[in-house]
């Protein structure tokens, strides 16, 4: 744990904990204490704090795992394969994200995916051996589940016996047990009438009444069940909806809302539908879920660590209401941006209290008409901060007035300039702005810039407001006596925090252009502009045109560049931090066209012993080749690793040259 500040520290620990906590309250004793939407930003922030203190990271973090341990009572059961969570979309933009990701990962002009209904209730497991029912387990923290076979036994739409040909001598499917609005409405009502408690929705009544010691309560209860899935692939066609066409020939139960859909278009539409009926359905839906239909497509895309990369949950709306809005205040980004914030009234929305809200910019601000002591419709959609969705004319207080952007920085005071052809208003001061510094700072020493180990936002809010750092390359000035003066840092901290400054001054041209910060560069386009030009002094002196022929590049980004580079005060932060020692690899230019494998398409198929797929696609592309998923008269060979897929034969019948591994590692080692 060496180089986080105890104060991070000891926040890491504090937020475990109430993580935990949180987690055994949802899904041991099915009394949820916080919003689904104060959950994700305590998990969020502590994602973000392992992110920028990696050596904080333990095995047993929330962040490692997907839900919570086991109750007692049940016995435990260890899944053969993980039940991970879903990724979660809110809008159509994060939709369509979504679909350029793995069309860019596929190179492929447009998918095929299966929509469904994304079902609020309990996620279960079961296991068939010969065709009969021998498991049933839950979740649990997604390693480990409840074994509540007994349970399960008594819900009538679970077959005891799968019925049919050609059943797997062993299949295991995934599913959600669930309860009808009527059966909650009849349970609730029963157990009202006998003075029982009664139950706050039909997730909590469902997952409650499968998790009761006695079977026999279970099977008083209304529970439903729908399979979303297979676990095992023997016997099962090679399409998702192939696979549940063939679970429902056996006699699982399959939504009948779920349908095939093709390419984002697609994807809306399935989207509007089940919207439209959410309100007709018997059973509660708070989304729907898009799935990859391909499942080579599926493994080829594979998994992050709690989700898979070819599955994603499209949350619907979540509910608005309105309250009245006390003042607009603006918030200073990294860039300068100047982001206008409504202060709320607390009011309750989607199961939180809100108090803050965005409203984007001054444009959106004046389309909506809001105005300082407005009421105000807000929504919450998932989001750490809410939206302002409009202004409620007829209850307007005569003394409201329209609200205008300062014209000066309400950090710096310096002149807020507003481009043409812009919505966002930025201020001018640059770094001479403290709201600009901090988040130039908190960027330049992130893990996928200059990877500066225990220089956190509270650290950097007190160098900045000492004056103790006034660019980047004041962070290389620092010493032991200075820091020690902070607040929070012991001669311990203050030694690991200049070790990491040291071991940060040696890094990869790539890194030094992200950290920068200049607008529009991520971590791609770094990557890319690195490769092209080989050193920061090729890329300050080409001009917009050339720097716009770069891949991932274009001409809005060329012409961020490009001014980046021409303004002095950058120029002379980048020398600043050259004499403090920030070195970096001169790489040689390589143009893409230049490349030895420049022109030549491959694709891989099977498992890699030497390398993984995903080096191996690095590997290649490194050298300018293009790395497809599909075979065709075009692709100049397959690379087939052991147990290779369907891809060979199609090699094979167009007459596709096929290398193995070792002709792999020697194509490579032959353009070192």
């Amino acid at each position: 744990m060496a180089g986080a500040t105890s104060t991070v520290k000891d926040r890491v620990a504090e937020l475990r904990a109430a993580i935990e906590e949180h987690n055994h309250r949802y899904y041991v004793l099915d009394r949820p204490s916080v919003s689904d939407a104060e959950y994700d930003r305590l998990l969020r922030e502590l994602q973000e704090l392992e992110a920028e203190h990696p050596r904080l990271i333990e095995p047993d973090s929330p962040t490692q795992r997907v839900g919570a341990r086991p109750a007692d009572g049940f016995e435990t059961v260890t899944h053969s394969i993980p039940m991970l969570s879903l990724a979660n979309a809110f809008s159509n933009e994060e939709v369509a994200e979504f679909d350029r990701r793995l069309r860019e990962r596929l190179d492929l002009d447009e998918l095929t995916y299966v929509i469904e209904p994304k079902l609020d209730g309990l996620a279960i497991a079961l296991r068939y051996e010969h065709g009969r029912l021998v498991l049933g387990a839950t979740r649990g923290d997604g390693r480990q589940g409840e074994n509540v076979t007994t349970n399960v036994r008594t819900v009538r739409s679970i077959p005891l016996k799968l019925r049919g040909n050609n059943i797997p001598q062993a299949l295991e499917v995934r599913g959600e047990i669930f309860m009808e609005r009527s059966g909650f409405e009849q349970l609730n009502r029963r157990l009202s009438e006998a003075g029982q408690k009664t139950f706050v929705n039909p997730r909590n009544a469902a997952a409650g009444s499968l998790r009761q010691l006695d079977p026999a309560i279970t099977a008083q209860r209304p529970l439903r069940f729908y399979c979303y899935g297979a676990a095992t692939e023997d016997g099962l066609p090679d399409t998702h909806l192939g696979c549940l066409e063939q679970l429902q020939q056996w006699g699982l139960p399959v939504s009948p809302e779920i349908s095939q859909a093709s390419g984002l278009e697609g994807l809306e539409a399935g989207y509007a539908r089940l919207a439209e009926r959410r309100n007709e359905l018997d059973y509660e839906i708070d989304g729907v879920v898009y799935k990859l239909d391909s499942l080579d497509q599926q493994g080829e895309v594979g998994f992050v660590s709690r989700a898979p990369r070819w599955a994603l949950a499209h949350k619907f709306p979540a509910q608005e209401e309105i309250t009245r809005l006390l003042a607009i205040e603006v918030q200073v980004g990294r860039t300068g941006a100047l982001t206008p914030v409504a202060r709320l009234e607390p009011v309750f929305v989607g199961g939180v209290t809100v108090t803050n809200a965005t409203l984007h910019n001054a444009e959106e601000v004046q389309r909506k008409d809001v105005r300082p002591g407005d009421w105000v419709v807000v929504r919450r959609a998932g989001d750490v901060i809410p939206e302002v969705v409009a202004s409620v004319p007829e209850r307007r207080p005569s003394a409201a007035r329209p609200w205008v952007m300062p014209s000066n920085c309400p950090e710096c005071g310096s002149a807020v300039e507003q481009v043409d052809g812009e919505a966002v208003a930025r201020c001018s001061g640059g770094l001479v702005c403290p709201a600009q510094r901090r988040r130039a700072l908190e960027h330049f020493a992130a893990r996928s810039a200059m990877d500066i180990d225990g220089l956190g936002s509270k650290l950097i809010a007190q160098l900045v407001e000492a004056d103790l750092v006034l660019s980047p390359a004041d962070l290389y000035r620092l010493d032991e006596a200075t820091l020690q003066q902070l607040d929070r840092m012991g001669r311990k901290s203050a030694s690991n925090l200049v070790r990491a400054l040291e071991q940060s001054r040696h890094t990869t041209l790539a890194r030094l252009l992200f950290a920068l910060g200049i607008r529009e560069v991520g971590e791609v386009t770094a990557a890319q502009l690195a490769r092209h030009f080989g050193s920061l002094q090729g890329i300050a002196e080409a001009d917009a045109e050339v720097l716009a022929g770069v891949p991932d590049v274009g001409p809005v980004v060329a012409a961020h560049v490009q001014a980046f580079f021409a303004e002095p005060h950058n120029r002379e932060v980048i020398e600043q931090l050259l004499a403090a020692g920030v070195e970096y690899e001169v790489e040689t230019p390589r143009r893409p066209e230049a490349m030895p494998l420049a022109g030549k398409t491959y694709v891989l198929t099977g498992s890699l012993q030497a390398m993984t797929r995903a080096r191996a696609r690095a590997a290649l592309e490194e050298q300018g080749a293009k790395v497809t998923s599909s075979v065709s008269k075009n692709t100049t060979a397959v690379i087939a690793g052991t147990q290779p897929g369907s891809k060979l034969e199609r090699a094979s019948d167009l007459g596709v040259t096929v290398l193995d591994e070792n002709a792999l590692l020697a194509l490579l080692s032959s353009l070192e």
